[in-house]
């Protein structure tokens, strides 16, 4: 490690070595912060210029590692003016450039660190973050290889159960909360949600290299579902009957010493350690009392991690899978005991988790309910919750407590819209959006893009923020916030004033943490790979806390500055100790980054449009397109709600104009379908024989564009949130495909292979007619004859057709939509 450090160190030196006059170096005084990690092809690329002096660059230039030539130059420089230690700053965006590859930026005769574009950058990142978890198991530590805690636990405060204090629980396993030993069920509970989603929403991305007890070899189970089950196996321990549950192992007498894990012996009962139950009242060890009010925060918090457990191994343990169900209903009575918040307890500090919130928990406890087969009543009482808190509480706030909102981001707003339609799932969205923009508004008016407030653990909370951005968009189509929520992730990987990654070994060829608080790297010089460190706090946070002395001299030290701090010190406790709580939801986040690339990696482009989605991923987006005939629309929009799927309609200005069609389009919005342009006047733009020859000018094909956009607006359709455009009579070269990027639109187009785009033929028409019978089996034999089946497929149908068809396929539509339901298929929009 300390050789790590020296070569990083060398680096950075010549980097600040910028020129040599007089006898004497110029110390560097400008800086260009990138994710060190990298950045996908498509996806949003932007850097930071930081500086000490009075300039900021008029353009940039992106230079290939290996020719050194220029291979991209742009103005595209937004100036931000001073932040943190720096005088000026500016955002540096070159998503223009679609190239891969290794480059550096230039500006001003500024180097930046080596930028790494491609499509794999974050492939096997998430899997790497698990390393840390794994390190933090209690019980039987696989890393370790070696045993510890194993005679926890000794209960404390369970006379309210009848229980007599120090009677012995089994409650080893687990994970240790983060460097010190200690272990809480709301943080535990929480890992073990977000590793359980991960799985859930990402399953392809994560592999199958280790046992279920940590150690190589394969089991046939992700080893992210392993690493769950750890968490959920502890949590069980914690609440072994359906009147005890327990809110934490251990307590701060922890911190008397850094030491490997083996045993404790400084509790006062030999190798046990205390077992705090849930009263619902306020508990004091010392001279500290907490300011517990009920016992719903954690209890809640159980039932979502224990309910989502049972659904995903309801096909790999059922035995288990009936006995997370069972305590689920158990945890959730407990919840309901007393409503109100369960805080930590605390002996020899002041330092506690004093979460103050509970009714988020309770809507994830509600909408978790529901995860196995829909249950009206807790979705009822699940928006009931949502709407008593619409926003986690600290996106609104500059500062907070330790902990005080947790966790940082409301995941039962997330569940509970998945399952919602029309006007409630709006609202709830809008709660999600909310919070954004509050987020938002400080953020603007930095460089960096930087709205999380500098409290304890801000790494944790800009992950969480991160997660709802990506939500929000995933939800609504409303890409609006991609760029905030990309600053927050390349935040977290060297993107920031201090230009490392916060993220131990990641990536192992940049600048990461190798001082952390940990007592792994401290004392044995173990790496702990994939762990996220607590990130830079307030200045004014850190002046204010207890026993922090730096062990060495302070690298970054020309970084701090009045607004907040960083140190990679093993003496700085505050913000360089790795949680495992949040790498567990790094591990998400990195998961949804990864598949997200993987995505576009896999997508299909024709002539400049993009044809096909993620060819490996079982997903299907039916798309309707629409001109002068609406005929099918209500039986289709009535299929659609009965089969609860979401689809992509397509339409013209004409359509868009006609009265007789104004009702369908608000119902088609109100279902929440996506809605698009289809051009304004249905223009043929090129010739059918000769593709190349386009039979309209750069200048109609804007204004043709912007009327049908004008047209969609009046229905409430804004530009920026519908951003796909399909081509009038799916024709098009890559002239057009060019204008259309040129207006910030993507162009796509239908997968061919089958006859569904035929739909619109009539008998008249000799042998370009197709029946329904003829379109439907062209769906099917492509379906069984491909080894990719219908994987990323844009099927695309008409919303209506001459009345010289009677034989309407939009009535085999039901048909259609069961059988690729039935083969695994899910249909969603194309902005998903």
């Amino acid at each position: 490690m300390i050789q790590n450090r020296l070569r990083i160190t060398l680096i950075i030196f010549a980097g600040f070595l910028v020129s040599f006059s007089s006898g004497r170096y110029d110390i560097q005084q400008s800086w260009i912060r990138i994710n060190l990690l990298g950045y996908p092809v498509n996806g949003l690329k932007v850097a930071v210029w930081a500086s000490k002096l009075d300039k900021v660059p008029v353009l940039f230039e992106l230079i290939d590692e290996q020719t050194k030539k220029v291979v991209y130059t742009s103005l595209n420089i937004k100036p931000f003016g001073a932040y943190g230690p720096f005088k000026h700053t500016a955002r540096i965006n070159f998503s223009g450039f679609k190239g891969s590859g290794r480059f550096f930026i230039k500006a001003d005769g500024i180097l930046s660190p080596v930028v790494i574009i491609n499509d794999n950058v974050y492939k096997g990142a998430a899997d790497f973050c698990l390393r840390y978890m794994r390190q933090q198991r209690s019980g039987f530590n696989p890393y370790l290889k070696d045993s510890c805690h194993t005679h926890d636990g000794f209960v404390v405060y369970g006379a309210k159960a009848g229980i007599k204090d120090s009677t012995h629980f089994d409650a080893s396993g687990g994970w240790h909360d983060a460097s010190d030993y200690l272990q809480y069920s709301t943080t535990s509970a929480n890992a073990a949600y977000h590793l359980l989603m991960a799985y859930r929403d990402f399953a392809q991305v994560f592999t199958d290299e280790k046992q279920a007890n940590g150690l190589d070899g394969k089991n046939n189970i992700a080893d992210v579902l392993d690493e769950a089950k750890w968490g959920l196996d502890w949590l069980i321990k914690m609440h072994p009957k359906k009147n005890i549950m327990f809110n934490q192992l251990a307590d701060d007498r922890d911190h008397i010493s850094m030491r490997i894990p083996k045993e404790d012996q400084q509790y006062g009962k030999g190798f046990e350690r205390p077992l705090y139950f849930i009263t619902g009242e306020p508990q004091q060890r010392g001279k500290f009392i907490n300011a517990t009010t009920g016992t719903s925060s954690t209890a809640a918090k159980f039932t979502s991690a224990f309910n989502l457990g049972a659904v995903l191994f309801k096909d790999v343990d059922k035995p288990y899978s009936n006995l997370l169900h069972k305590k689920a209903a158990t945890a959730l009575k407990f919840a309901l005991q007393k409503p109100g918040v369960t805080q930590t307890a605390s002996v020899k500090s002041p330092y506690i988790y004093a979460e103050d919130n509970w009714v988020d928990d309770m809507e994830l406890a509600m909408a978790s309910k529901s995860f196995e087969k829909p249950n009206a009543n807790a979705m009822a009482s699940a928006l009931a919750y949502a709407a008593q808190e619409k926003t986690t509480p600290w996106l609104a706030k500059d500062t907070a407590a330790h902990y005080q909102y947790y966790p940082f981001i409301n995941l039962g707003h997330h569940e509970i819209a998945k399952q919602l339609k029309g006007e409630e799932r709006d609202r709830v969205e809008g709660y999600y959006k909310l919070g954004i923009e509050q987020v938002w508004n400080r953020a603007k008016t930095n460089a960096f893009y930087r709205g999380v407030p500098f409290i304890w653990c801000s790494n944790n909370l800009t992950v969480s923020f991160a997660i709802q951005c990506s939500w929000y968009a995933d939800l609504t189509g409303d890409k609006s916030f991609a760029e905030l929520e990309q600053a927050n992730f390349d935040w977290l990987f060297g993107c920031n004033p201090w230009g490392t990654s916060m993220v131990y070994g990641l990536p192992s060829w940049g600048d990461t943490p190798i001082d952390p608080h940990s007592a792994f790297t401290h004392l044995k010089n173990y790496p702990i790979d994939g762990g996220l460190v607590d990130g830079p706090v307030y200045t004014n946070i850190y002046n204010s806390l207890i026993g922090i002395k730096l062990s060495e001299t302070d690298e970054y030290a020309e970084f701090q500055s009045d607004l907040a701090v960083y140190h990679d010190d093993y003496g700085d406790y505050n913000t360089n100790e790795p949680t495992m709580d949040g790498t567990a939801s790094l591990i998400y986040l990195l998961a949804a980054k990864e598949h997200q690339a993987k995505s576009t990696q896999y997508k299909t482009y024709s002539l400049g449009a993009n044809i096909r989605g993620d060819s490996t991923v079982k997903k299907i987006s039916l798309v309707f397109t629409g001109d002068e005939f609406a005929d099918g629309g209500e039986k289709i929009l009535q299929t659609l709600q009965e089969e609860g799927v979401k689809a992509s309609f397509f339409l013209t200005g004409n359509f868009y104009r006609n009265a007789n069609f104004k009702s369908l389009i608000k119902k088609i919005k109100t279902a929440g379908h996506y809605l698009g342009a289809h051009s304004d006047k249905h223009l043929l733009y090129c010739d059918w024989k000769n593709r190349d020859s386009l039979l309209v000018t750069k200048k109609q094909f804007d204004e043709d564009l912007k009327a049908n956009y004008a047209e969609m607006l009046k229905f409430g359709i804004d530009k920026k949130n519908a951003e796909y455009f399909l081509p009038p009579y799916e024709w098009y070269n890559e002239s057009i495909a060019n204008w259309t990027a040129r207006q910030g639109l993507r162009l796509i187009n239908f997968t061919p292979g089958t006859r569904s785009n035929a739909d619109y033929t009539f008998p008249e028409m000799g042998a370009g007619y197709r029946s329904s019978d003829e379109i439907f089996k062209s769906i099917t034999n492509f379906n069984m004859r491909n080894i990719n089946g219908l994987n990323g497929f844009y099927l695309l149908l008409h919303i209506g057709t001459d009345p010289k068809r009677k034989d309407k396929f939009y009535n085999r539509l039901p048909e259609l939509i069961r059988y690729l339901k039935k083969d695994g298929y899910k249909l969603e929009r194309i902005d998903n």
